[in-house]
């Protein structure tokens, strides 16, 4: 088993609206990144996948719980403290060209997390620009252009540089790949793989594709109205996956290889608002198996093996998934 690098406990996020209620956005999540590892966060959109992963780059803090890396709570750290631990953790958003000041050019944009904390001179800039993009794969004359000279997938790639550039123990990817080709997603993922063998690096990664995050995470989470409902390997997802919306979402995946024959079928009805979720499972509405104890007892995760966690009324401990 790799060292555990940094453990989410009990964390919850609200938000107070105007009339006096509150929106869940992330209820009681634990989850666990291991080192040298990719956790992948998987559901649809405004699950609060990305809130949570906004937790690990203090883009926002947790209304409860703990985030505990190398023996620290970090949504407690403030100041020249919080200043430091940015150097660990960093992240690489979904569309580059709204992260990117467009009239820097790409040498300024990799080396400004370096100039931030004083690791290199400004004369050493160009040169370590250089680095940083044949790192990446990228010719080091494109040091010199400006983002808008740049296709999407080179875009990315510095983005990957620049979160690399003072070389952090996890990166928080979110949505990196989708606003991509298909082929060329597939050569970013390549990289990503790549340079996390050699460099030792954890990876947290948001994706729609249940099918696509499978290829290459350690470790896959399924997310549903802010609820954790199921962690599993990735390299044994189509095997082990049991969950009734983790399962809706993996027949829900296109294939060039998949049974043409069979028919696919969609997820019935809407999410209920994370403003009124009903008693209960929150996917009981929607499920097909519902049972009455699922619209009385919220589930909660219950390991059915080792590396396997599922919180529906379906499964207990030690049950055959």
């Amino acid at each position: 088993m790799s060292e555990l690098l940094l453990e989410a406990r009990h964390v919850t996020r609200r938000f107070p609206t105007n009339d006096g209620r509150e929106l869940v956005a992330c209820n009681d999540v634990n989850l666990k990144l291991y080192r040298g590892k990719t956790l992948g966060l998987v559901g649809e959109s405004g699950c609060g996948k990305s809130t949570f992963m906004r937790f690990l780059v203090w883009l926002d803090r947790p209304t409860e719980g703990e985030i505990i890396y190398k023996g620290r709570d970090i949504t407690k750290l403030q100041g020249r403290e919080l200043h430091e631990m940015r150097q660990h953790i960093q992240m690489v958003f979904q569309d580059p060209a709204t992260s990117f000041n467009p009239k820097m050019k790409i040498r300024d944009i990799v080396c400004e997390p370096l100039l931030n904390y004083g690791r290199i001179k400004r004369s050493e800039k160009n040169a370590r620009a250089r680095e940083l993009l044949q790192m990446v794969e990228l010719p080091g004359d494109f040091a010199d252009r400006y983002p808008h000279n740049m296709s999407g997938g080179q875009r990315q790639r510095v983005a990957i540089a620049r979160a690399l550039a003072l070389e952090p123990e996890i990166i928080v990817m979110d949505e990196a790949t989708s606003a991509l080709d298909v082929s060329v997603q597939e050569t970013v993922i390549e990289l990503i793989t790549k340079l996390q063998r050699e460099k030792n690096i954890t990876i947290g990664f948001i994706c729609h594709n249940l099918g696509f995050i499978q290829s290459f995470s350690h470790q896959i989470a399924v997310m549903y109205l802010g609820n954790i409902v199921e962690v599993m390997p990735g390299d044994k997802l189509s095997e082990v996956c049991c969950h009734p919306y983790s399962r809706a979402l993996l027949n829900a995946v296109f294939d060039t290889r998949m049974d043409f024959s069979k028919k696919i079928e969609p997820i019935k009805g809407e999410p209920p608002s994370p403003l009124d979720v009903p008693a209960g499972c929150p996917f009981r509405d929607r499920c097909d198996r519902c049972m009455p104890v699922c619209r009385e007892v919220w589930p909660t995760l219950k390991e059915i093996e080792p590396g396997h966690e599922v919180a529906c009324h379906l499964f207990g401990k030690g049950e055959d998934a």
